[in-house]
């Protein structure tokens, strides 16, 4: 099948291949192994989509019967982020997530073709805020509920120890740093929520509105997720932070979405505070949303 007759690299690629060389000359490889896909899998490729996403060649497809796809070819940062993915879409067989046609590991990269989302628009763009919250919730309610055993899963207690590793650096070098005790119970408390979880979930862990789209199959379909293992009350702050309302009433929120999800309350509160600590160096506005929740979480 034809390829493009052009190669063109989407905007924030791009951007992360001018700050990080290893990227930057994958990109001199990657019109090849493109190429070489469409070849696999017998595909006609169109130009990608923009301005794409910051470590990955998304482009909508066409294979041999005329069917509507996606292929994502992501660059192999070595940290395994992208491990799971095709793991957590088999588990979840398309009930709440787009469904995984193949799957392609190269030795730089890794390649997924999906389903394509027709009309693809994002859930951000479509529905106010408030209404985004019925959506993300209930979708999370039809992740949550897949069987995940059979996979080796990371568990979420590893993310968590991972960025609270980072945190400290960080910190040190914030322009406007939480002081010291709040930082500590912030950071304290992220790393023990994942072992006092009641429950455990396969988690998309970077749920938010921008990866939800609109499809004919279901109403909303999740994208681009970054599964582990662990506490469903996790599960709702990327879409949180995401939100407006995140910085002029946090805890409401934290409420809104734990009534929505059916989780407790105190948990995603605990979690809010713990997140927008671990998020405040390289992120100004997380400082006030830790100092507001703070006495509420804390006592």
């Amino acid at each position: 099948m034809a390829a493009m007759t052009s190669f063109v690299v989407p905007e924030l690629l791009a951007s992360t291949a001018a700050r990080e060389p290893g990227v930057g000359s994958w990109l001199t490889e990657l019109p090849g192994i493109v190429a070489g896909l469409a070849e696999r899998w017998s595909l006609r490729v169109g130009e990608p989509f923009q301005p794409g996403g910051r470590c990955a060649w998304v482009a909508p497809v066409t294979d041999s019967s005329g069917s509507d796809l996606v292929l994502k070819v992501a660059f192999r940062f070595g940290t395994a982020e992208e491990r799971d993915e095709a793991a957590g879409l088999r588990a979840w067989h398309g009930n709440g997530s787009v469904l995984l046609h193949a799957v392609h590991d190269g030795e730089s990269c890794s390649a997924l073709l999906l389903e394509r989302c027709l009309p693809g628009t994002q859930l951000a763009v479509t529905l106010p805020e408030p209404e985004q919250d019925l959506v993300v919730a209930g979708l999370l309610r039809q992740l949550w509920a897949a069987p995940y055993r059979g996979h080796a899963f990371r568990p979420l207690a590893e993310l968590c120890a991972q960025w609270a590793a980072e945190f400290g650096r960080q910190h040190a070098a914030a322009a406007e740093p939480l002081d010291p005790g709040l930082a500590r119970a912030g950071i304290a408390l992220f790393l023990e929520l994942p072992a006092s979880a009641a429950s455990q979930a396969l988690l998309c862990t970077d749920l938010h509105a921008e990866n939800i789209l609109s499809s004919r199959r279901a109403p909303w379909l999740v994208i681009d997720p970054k599964p582990y293992v662990g506490d469903p009350a996790y599960d709702v702050l990327q879409h949180m932070l995401n939100c407006d309302r995140v910085g002029t009433d946090p805890a409401g929120l934290a409420d809104r979405m734990a009534g929505l999800a059916g989780l407790d309350r105190d948990r995603v509160r605990q979690w809010l505070f713990a997140r927008a600590v671990q998020e405040s160096p390289g992120w100004p506005g997380m400082t006030a949303v830790a100092r507001r929740l703070a006495p509420l979480v804390l006592g």
